[in-house]
């Protein structure tokens, strides 16, 4: 059985993300942040880790792209996650009774056309992750409380769905990646995601994406992330696809002839997204 550390507890969309990848052949380790998650990696106390980079509405997550260098880990995996969120009580709860509502701030705001339609006067608690906050309204057997989690919290914890499918967006994914210490052969995978640094002189940034296009590799994101201690310099993000591997090779040689530094962060499988 694989040892995956998680930001979160049982319950939360990490956990989710990692019992769907690995098809619930896990043993969840438990980590309160991401630096941890990165730590127990690299420390060999886990086997693989399981990290949100990015979701479709709140955006990416930039310092998720800093541990992951800074820990040296290499990305060989992602999977796309459908976001839906629901209202969780405990027994006997009805809406009536709701006059505080517990949940991760993002998964509040994803909610919030709902919550100022339904329940405009209740207070607001913003809590580390979703999950957490199932377990907090059950634990204190909150009769006046709800909190706005996934389905698989509630059953975890023993609360009812007193609501499904409360977000405001329908579409609503969250991008994981798969982490280890060790990344996967370049043979057979179609995706990577690499990040580098170009000089400052017009041009040099298009002339890295225009490599790429000229070899038929297909830019799927752009992210430019501040450099720590070096005011308006940026690392630059990206993740490309491919279908030939020979115009891959060929397209990273060329690019490190016009960046100053070139780090390959993983190269693995493309996620597919379901249409719910």
């Amino acid at each position: 059985m694989k040892r995956i550390a998680i930001q979160g507890i049982a319950g939360s969309f990490h956990e989710d993300a990692a019992r769907k990848y690995f098809e619930d052949d896990v043993e969840v380790v438990e980590c309160k942040t991401f630096t941890t998650v990165c730590e127990m990696i690299d420390a060999d106390k886990v086997d693989f880790a399981v990290m949100a980079i990015e979701n479709s509405i709140a955006g990416s997550l930039l310092n998720n792209y800093q541990l992951i260098r800074d820990f040296h880990l290499r990305i060989i995996g992602e999977i796309y996650l459908h976001i839906q969120m629901n209202l969780l009580v405990n027994e006997g709860v009805t809406s009536a009774d709701i006059q505080h509502i517990h949940s991760h701030p993002i998964a509040l705001q994803q909610c919030m056309e709902f919550i100022e339609s339904y329940y405009p006067n209740a207070k607001l608690h913003e809590k580390l992750d979703t999950a957490a906050s199932a377990k907090l309204v059950a634990e204190e057997k909150m009769i006046n409380a709800a909190a706005i989690g996934n389905l698989r919290s509630g059953e975890l914890y023993g609360l009812k769905t007193l609501e499904t499918g409360i977000e405001t967006n329908k579409k609503n994914y969250t991008r994981f990646l798969i982490l280890s210490k060790h990344g996967n052969p370049t043979k057979g995978t179609n995706k990577a995601s690499v990040c580098f640094e170009v000089g400052h002189f017009y041009g040099s940034l298009a002339r890295v994406l225009n490599t790429f296009a000229e070899n038929q590799i297909n830019l799927t994101k752009i992210q430019s992330v501040p450099i720590i201690g070096k005011p308006n310099e940026y690392t630059f993000h990206v993740d490309i696809e491919w279908e030939n591997g020979e115009n891959y090779d060929r397209a990273i040689h060329q690019v490190l002839k016009s960046a100053s530094s070139l780090s390959i962060l993983g190269e693995y499988k493309r996620g597919e997204i379901q249409n719910q």
